[in-house]
C-alpha cells in the first residue's frame, strides 16, 4: 500500500468516526453519566487514601496501585436511627463543609458520618460499630488529634464522646434558634467560605469555637406553597446594611467547662473570618475583618487567658479578599501568610512576632491556591496562574524564596491534593481539549501512574465542539480573555446568532483552560449558535487592580468590557449583530439585567437568571465589600440597580428565570423587576421553580434547559 493511500484511507476512517458522533442535545447533556472525580481522603501516612465513589468507600494503597472496597455507607445508614423531619426548612448553607470520613492514627479505622449518626469502621474487615445512636444527628464530627474523642454538634451546642466508653460530655448549654455555639449562620460560609465553627487544640485537651449571636440577623420570610397551607420557613439573612452576626472566639476543655473568651475586641461591626491554633496549643490566631473589609488585623490570643494582641495589620483603599489560612510552620516561632498588597496575591513568611522574614513570590500573576508546607524539604508547594491567567499549575519555592520550580506539565487546568508528609500529590488535570484525568505523582513531580484515566465515552459518542481562548485587547489597551464555541457544519461567510454566556463578578473566572465536556452550551452550538464568553475587569484571577475596578461601582465596568468583548465578536464576520442572545447565572442574571436596561438595542434576546436586581437585597458581606455600606453610597446602589431602570429596556424579548424559595438571592428580586417592568410597561417573559437553592436540579433541570433552548430559538433564528 502507498503511503499516499494509506494517509488517504485513515482520513476517510477518521471522518466516518466523526460523522458517526451524535449531536449534543439537550437530552445528552442531562441523560448521560458524568465520571465521578471526588476528594480523597489521604492516610496520616501518606501512603494510602479512601475514596467515596458513588456511597461506596475503598480504599487505595500508593505504592502497590492496588484498591479494595471498604464498606458502602448505605450499610450505615440503615443502621442509623432515623432522625424525625425538622418543624421548618433548614436554611444551612451549602458551603458548610463536614468530614464525613476520618482516618484513625492507627490506619486501621476510620470515624464516618452517615445518616445522622457516627460509626467507626475497620478497614480490613469491613466491619462497623455505632458511635452514636440518636434521633437528633450529630453535626461536623471533628476527631481530636490523640483520637480519644469526637466533637460534634447536636443543633446549636457542641458535646464530645469518648470513643472507647462512648460516655457524652456536653460543652455548652445555652445555645438557642438565635445563639449558636459551633455552628455557622447562612452568610459567613457563602461569603467568608468558611466551612466550620469548632477546632481541636493539637493537644486535644480544648477545643476552640464561634459563639454565633444571630437575635440582629433579620428574618427573611420564605414560604413553602405546594401545600394547601402555605408553611412559613423563616431564614435568617443580614442584607446590605442589616446587622450582621456578633461573633466571639472561646475555648473550653474538651472534657467541659467554663468557656474563655478571647478578647479580640468589640464584636459588633467586625467578622472574624479565620481560627487557627499554634502546634503547641498555647495560642490561637484570628484574622478579624472591619465590616465593610478594608482592614484585617491578625490576631494572636492565649487560651489561657483570653488575653489577645495585633500582630499583623493590612489595609487596602478597596477591599481585603481572604483566601485559606495562615500556617505555622516548624515548633510555630513564624508562619505562612499570603496577601494581595502588592496587586497580585503572594507567599510571605512572618516571625510570630509579626516581622516579616522573606517574601517567597512575586511577579505580575497569583498564587491561587497553598497546596501545602514539606516542612522534610523545607518548601512551600502552591498553584499559581504564571504560566497564564487562564491555567493552574502546580509550583514548588523553598522556604527562603529560592528553587522556585514547575512540577506539572500539560497546559490547562491542575488541582492538587497533597499527602501528609508530601511524599505524594494527586493532580486532577484537564484542558479544553482533554477530559478530566487524575494522576499520583512523587514528591519531586516524577509520574507515579495514573490512578483515574480520563472518560472519554462521552467525546467518542458525541461530537464536542473545540472551544478556543480569544484574546481581546480593550479600547484602553487591557488585555481580556473569552471562550468562544464556533457552532456544528461552521461555514466560512455565513452569519450566525450568537448566545454571549455572562457572569462577571468578584471571586470567579468563568474563561479557563480546563474541561467543559457536555455542556448546555455545547447543545446551544449544535443548533447553530456561535458560543461566547468573556471575562470582564471585576472578575477573579487577573489580580487585585483588575477586580477591583468595580468597587462601589457594579454593572458599568462589566458592561464597557461585554460591549467591547461583542464588537469584536461581530468584527471577525460571522456573527449576526442584529441575533445575538445573552444568559447569565446569579450575578450572570444582574449582568444580564443591567445590561438590557443599560445599552438598548444591542441584545435581541437574554435569559437572566436568579438575578440580584437591586443591591439591597443582597447579602451583607457580599455586598458591602464591594459597594460599602448603603448609608454611605444610597446613589451608587441606585444607579446600579437594574430594578430602578426598568424604563431603559428596549427592543429585547426577556426571560427571567428563578426558584420562589432561592436560599441565596432571595425571589424577592426578580418579583420587584417584574414590578419594575410592568409599571414602566415593558413585555417580559417568566419561568418559576419551586425549589428552595439558588440553582436549578433534578428532573426540573431538562425543563429548565429545553425552555431556555426553546427561547433562543425561537427570538434568534
Amino acid at each position: 500500500m502507498t503511503r499516499s493511500r494509506a494517509i488517504l484511507l485513515a482520513l476517510v476512517f477518521s471522518l466516518q468516526l466523526t460523522a458517526a458522533k451524535k449531536p449534543v442535545t439537550v437530552e445528552a447533556v442531562v441523560n448521560t453519566p458524568r465520571p465521578d472525580f471526588g476528594n480523597v481522603t489521604w492516610a496520616p501516612d501518606g501512603e494510602r487514601f479512601i475514596a467515596n465513589e458513588r456511597g461506596e468507600l475503598s480504599v487505595y494503597d500508593v505504592r502497590s496501585g492496588k484498591s479494595r472496597s471498604v464498606i458502602a455507607l448505605e450499610e450505615l445508614e440503615h443502621a442509623a436511627v432515623k432522625s424525625p423531619p425538622a418543624a421548618v426548612f433548614d436554611w444551612t448553607n451549602r458551603r458548610v463543609g463536614e468530614q464525613d470520613v476520618q482516618w484513625f492514627a492507627d490506619g486501621k479505622r476510620l470515624l464516618v458520618a452517615a445518616g445522622g449518626d457516627l460509626f467507626v469502621v475497620d478497614i480490613n474487615k469491613g466491619r462497623f460499630e455505632p458511635l452514636t445512636q440518636t434521633a437528633e444527628g450529630e453535626r461536623d464530627p471533628k476527631l481530636s488529634p490523640d483520637n480519644r474523642y469526637v466533637s460534634f454538634r447536636r443543633g446549636p451546642d457542641l458535646f464530645t464522646i469518648d470513643v472507647d466508653s462512648k460516655v457524652v460530655a456536653r460543652l455548652t448549654t445555652n445555645g438557642s434558634d438565635t445563639l449558636l455555639n459551633g455552628q455557622l449562620d447562612w452568610v459567613y460560609p457563602e461569603e467568608l467560605d468558611l466551612n466550620t465553627a469548632h477546632w481541636w487544640s493539637p493537644d486535644s485537651r480544648s477545643i476552640a469555637y464561634l459563639q454565633f449571636d444571630i437575635s440582629g440577623e433579620p428574618i427573611f420570610p420564605q414560604v413553602s406553597l405546594l401545600n394547601a397551607h402555605g408553611l412559613l420557613e423563616p431564614e435568617r439573612y443580614p442584607k446590605a446594611g442589616d446587622p450582621n452576626a456578633e461573633v466571639r472566639l472561646g475555648v473550653v476543655p474538651a472534657a467541659g467547662g467554663e468557656t474563655k473568651w478571647m478578647d479580640l475586641g468589640e464584636p459588633r461591626g467586625f467578622l472574624l473570618a479565620r481560627v487557627v491554633w499554634s502546634p503547641d496549643s498555647r495560642a490561637i490566631m484570628g484574622e478579624r475583618l472591619n465590616r465593610v473589609q478594608n482592614n484585617l488585623y491578625l490576631m494572636l490570643a492565649d487560651p489561657a487567658t483570653g488575653a489577645a494582641r495585633e500582630i499583623l495589620h493590612e489595609e487596602d483603599p478597596r477591599w481585603i479578599n481572604i483566601q485559606g489560612e495562615p500556617e505555622f510552620l516548624g515548633k510555630g516561632d513564624r508562619f505562612l501568610w499570603t496577601s494581595e498588597r502588592s496587586g497580585f496575591r503572594h507567599l510571605y513568611v512572618y516571625g510570630i512576632d509579626g516581622k516579616l522574614q522573606k517574601q517567597l513570590t512575586s511577579g505580575d500573576w497569583e498564587v491561587t491556591s497553598v497546596a501545602g508546607v514539606d516542612e522534610d524539604r523545607r518548601r512551600v508547594l502552591f498553584t499559581s496562574t504564571e504560566e497564564s491567567p487562564t491555567e493552574r499549575q502546580l509550583y514548588a519555592v523553598s522556604l527562603d524564596g529560592t528553587n522556585k520550580q514547575r512540577l506539572t506539565k500539560g497546559e490547562g487546568t491542575h488541582s492538587i491534593s497533597l499527602a501528609p508528609k508530601a511524599g505524594y500529590y494527586l493532580d486532577k488535570y484537564s484542558s479544553l481539549a482533554n477530559p478530566t484525568q487524575q494522576t499520583l505523582y512523587k514528591a519531586d513531580g516524577t509520574e507515579l501512574r495514573e490512578y483515574k484515566a480520563a472518560d472519554r465515552t462521552a467525546s467518542n459518542e458525541f461530537d464536542i465542539l473545540p472551544a478556543e481562548i480569544v484574546k481581546v485587547k480593550a479600547s484602553d489597551g487591557t488585555l481580556l480573555y473569552a471562550r468562544m464555541i464556533k457552532p456544528a457544519g461552521f461555514e466560512a461567510g455565513k452569519k450566525y446568532p450568537a448566545v454571549v454566556m455572562v457572569y462577571g463578578g468578584p471571586g470567579f473566572q468563568s474563561v479557563r483552560n480546563a474541561w467543559q465536556g457536555l455542556s448546555w452550551d455545547q447543545a446551544l452550538a449544535h443548533k447553530g449558535f456561535v458560543i461566547w464568553q468573556l471575562d470582564n475587569r471585576g472578575s477573579a484571577g487577573r489580580g487585585h487592580q483588575f477586580e477591583s475596578a468595580i468597587w462601589h461601582d457594579m454593572g458599568a465596568h462589566e458592561l464597557s468590557d461585554q460591549k467591547e468583548g461583542i464588537q469584536y465578536l461581530i468584527a471577525q464576520g460571522f456573527v449576526d449583530p442584529q441575533r445575538i442572545g445573552l444568559y447569565g447565572w446569579s450575578y450572570g442574571g444582574y449582568m444580564t439585567l443591567y445590561t438590557v436596561t443599560h445599552a438598548p438595542g444591542l441584545i435581541k434576546a437574554a435569559i437572566a437568571g436568579a438575578p440580584v436586581t437591586n443591591w439591597r437585597n443582597y447579602d451583607s458581606i457580599y455586598t458591602e465589600r464591594y459597594m460599602g455600606l448603603p448609608q454611605d453610597d444610597g446613589e451608587g446602589y441606585k444607579v446600579s440597580a437594574p430594578a430602578l431602570s426598568a424604563a431603559g429596556l428596549e427592543g429585547t424579548k426577556l426571560l427571567m428565570i428563578h426558584n420562589v424559595e432561592d436560599d441565596n438571592v432571595h425571589f424577592q428580586n426578580s418579583v420587584q423587576m417584574a414590578e419594575a417592568l410592568e409599571k414602566a410597561d415593558k413585555q417580559f417573559y417568566m419561568l418559576v421553580f419551586s425549589q428552595k437553592t439558588h440553582g436549578v436540579s433534578g428532573p426540573e433541570y431538562k425543563q429548565l434547559l429545553d425552555e431556555t433552548t426553546t427561547f433562543f430559538e425561537e427570538h434568534l433564528k
